[in-house]
This record gives structure tokens, sequence and C-alpha cells, in this order.
């Protein structure tokens, strides 16, 4: 679908005119907005505007980094939004001048969706493209913290583990929270790149009066890759805090094996001895043998048990809580 908003002279806004009249002299500056294209509809980028090749490649190819071209009458620029089931990253493509801004994508955006009706009502967006061009930026941008903030809240929950899972549950979970993590971080910081050439940028005069804001949604996105970078340091640290209890855990089982088997090794041995079928075995024909050899494995056990204790064996029952 193709939608077309156009400004006038007068500084009225006028929806929906057919491409052939957003070039009158009464047009003082336009926006075009791609929605979910057919491929007739993309041919209008070569055939109505004229764009160059390779920058109608960047849109049809999915997906490209956040990026900015300049070309002789209009700059390109390469946005992502991200998709807040998935996390996956969605392409924005947007052609600007001082006389016009085309929005491609081949998603429904809901930022541009909304900016699109409230150009009618708030005068500040009908200055220029460079202003539509702002908003976009800003609220794609502002759109990444609600996905930032849930996977830091997901991280605090795991830490505090108020739900009382199990090590494997929860090492498991960590490990989707860092995945999610690095999705963002892939999304975000080649956008903090963009948005640096954008404030560096001396090509637009538009551009120059308006880095303050630009400056804005820099510091933004800054905030936004130093809270991914802690939350995966964190995810990192609870990870490794929990494959170090998990380590004691096993352990401590391992020594209560190993102590059993201690006590019971001797024990083994004295049994085995008695249980041989030889017939010429002086022990076996006594009385109290039998007693007299279960008091020497009782005497042996505890003795054993004792020692164990003395050494410090046991204090592993002590361990770490959860």
């Amino acid at each position: 679908m193709i939608r077309t908003l156009a400004i006038t002279i007068k500084n009225e806004v006028e929806y929906d005119l057919p491409l052939t009249e957003l070039k009158k002299k009464e047009i003082k500056w336009f926006w075009v907005d791609f929605e979910e294209p057919t491929e007739d509809e993309v041919m209008q980028l070569s055939r109505f505007f004229r764009f160059h090749p390779l920058a109608i490649e960047d849109c049809i190819e999915y997906v490209q980094r956040p990026k900015m071209d300049f070309y002789d009458q209009y700059i390109f620029i390469v946005l992502h939004t991200i998709n807040h089931t998935t996390l996956e990253a969605d392409e924005v493509d947007m052609f600007v001048s001082e006389e016009y801004i085309v929005t491609f994508h081949k998603k429904i955006v809901r930022d541009i969706k909304n900016l699109w009706y409230r150009v009618n009502k708030e005068p500040i967006l009908k200055e220029n493209p460079f202003q539509i061009m702002y908003n976009i930026v800003d609220h794609l941008v502002d759109d990444y913290f609600p996905p930032v903030y849930k996977l830091e809240d997901q991280i605090n929950q795991v830490e505090d583990n108020t739900s009382d899972k199990s090590i494997s549950e929860l090492m498991e979970h960590v490990f989707d929270i860092r995945s999610e993590l690095n999705k963002l971080r892939r999304t975000i910081i080649p956008m903090r790149d963009l948005l640096y050439r954008i404030i560096s940028s001396a090509r637009f005069n538009s551009l120059k009066e308006r880095h303050i804001y630009f400056h804005d949604i820099y510091d933004h996105l800054l905030k936004l890759v130093e809270m991914i970078d802690a939350n995966r340091e964190l995810s990192s640290d609870i990870r490794d805090s929990y494959l170090s209890i998990n380590s004691d855990r096993m352990n401590r089982v391992m020594m209560t094996l190993t102590v059993m088997s201690s006590i019971f090794l001797p024990l083994t041995f004295i049994a085995g001895v008695y249980g041989m079928n030889f017939k010429y075995m002086p022990e076996l024909s006594g009385r109290y043998s039998y007693f007299i050899v279960i008091g020497i494995m009782l005497a042996i056990g505890i003795g054993m048990v004792c020692f164990f204790y003395k050494m410090g064996w046991f204090r592993f029952h002590k361990g770490t809580k959860l």
C-alpha cells in the first residue's frame, strides 16, 4: 500500500494525493509511505522517484545493517525496529531530502502509523521532512526500552528465585535471557553507530539545526547499550554462581558417597573373608564367633564415623542455601 501526505504552502495537510500531484507548486513538501508494498508499488521507487538502484536494492533485500548513505539530492537511511514478541529486527528505510520523505517497510510499523495521523494535529510536524525523520527515529528508539526493561526484570526474578525453581530450570532461563539480550544488542549497537554518524554529519543544514535532538536520541541508545551490557554481565555472574553452587552440591554428594564407601569397605572385607565356604576355618567353630565378628564390625564402623567427624568430613552438610 502506498500512502501520501502533502504539506501545502499554506501549511495545510492533504492526504492520499496521487503521486503525480505531489510535485505541484502549491506543495511545500510531501511524505510517501510504502507499507507492505506489492511488486508494482516497489517499482515506483525507480519509475517515479528515480532513486539509485543500490538504495532500492537495499530496500528490497532484507535485512540491511542500519546505515546512512548520501546521494546527490537525498539521504538514504536504514533503521531497525524491534518485534517485541521475537525480538528480531524489522527494517525501515527512509529517503529524506528538503522536499520530501519516503518511508519503506515490508511490515506494519505502529510508530509510523501513529505519526502519520499526528501530522495534521501537531504544527511542529509540518515544518519539513527532517522533523518527520527525527520523530520516526525517536519513536523507534523509545520502542527499544520495554523489551530491555522486561529482560532486566526477568534477570532480577532469576536472581531472587522467588518461585523456588531448580538450578537446571534457572540455568535454562538465564541462557534464554542472554540469547535475547544478544538479539537486542545486535540491533541497538548498529543504531547507536548510525546516530553517531547523523550527529557528526555536516551534509544537510536541516540536520545541523536538530543536532541537539539527535544527540538526545544518541544518549538514549548509549543508555540502552549500557543497560544491555550490565544485564549481560549480571546474567553471566548469576550463571557462574549457579554453576559454582551446582558444583559444590555435586562435591557434597560425592563426599557422602566416599564416606559411606570408606566405612563399608573394611566391613565388606570382613564379611567377605568369613563368607568363604572353606571347611577348615577355626573361627567358624566358636560358639560366640558370630557375635564377636559383628561387634568388631560395629566397632570399626563407629570408630571410622568418629574419626571422619573429627577430621571435619561431615561439615559439608551445612551447604549453601539457594
